[in-house]
């Protein structure tokens, strides 16, 4: 029987995805909020598209800052945005 991938939704375009195919964004106990390449970070996750489109969306939306209940510093959008362009 073939392996199930999971399903994720990207805070973009709210569309579910394989969890593979989308970046994932967590936010540890310690307030702070990186881009976890390998999915295996503690802490809080979402996910969003590999690409600009949906980022730029969320980031207008609030969504990423809402979901974490926290400010997202520019930085922390900048390393994103390099990121999904640096493909």
């Amino acid at each position: 029987m073939e392996k199930q991938i999971p399903q994720r939704t990207c805070v973009g375009c709210m569309q579910k995805k394989n969890k593979n195919e989308l970046i994932r964004i967590v936010k540890n106990k310690q307030n702070e909020i990186s881009i976890d390449r390998t999915g295996k970070k503690d802490g809080r996750g979402i996910y969003i598209c590999d690409n600009i489109e949906c980022l730029e969306k969320a980031i207008k939306t609030k969504r990423i800052e809402r979901t974490f209940e926290t400010t997202i510093s520019e930085e922390i959008y900048n390393d994103l945005r390099g990121v999904i362009l640096d493909k």
